[in-house]
């Protein structure tokens, strides 16, 4: 998408110009989260994997977005994205 601007080829006397849009490809699961089934206290770690590196992924359990804190740890490794709860309650299912 960054490619995407005005490109020149310039010949001294003469100019000639075209215009490069660069379409973004949708960004879609590889690899879907899976159920799990964890005891209380124990760790679980929830993972999905994306079509494309570095995509921003946003985690929600229901309708509310989680935040990075001692209970919530998010990493991805390229095209990899973990979610990691600790210590888990039966509110966490």
């Amino acid at each position: 998408k960054s490619d995407s601007d005005t490109y020149s080829c310039d010949i001294g006397d003469a100019q000639s110009r075209a215009k490069l849009t660069v379409q973004e490809t949708p960004v879609l699961f590889k690899q879907e989260l899976q159920n799990e089934e964890a005891k209380e206290g124990k760790q679980v770690r929830l993972t999905c994997e994306l079509s494309k590196p570095g995509t921003p992924v946003k985690w929600m359990k229901g309708d509310t977005v989680l935040s990075a804190s001692e209970k919530y740890e998010f990493k991805q490794h390229g095209t990899v994205a973990e979610l990691i709860i600790r210590d888990v309650k039966s509110v966490d299912a």
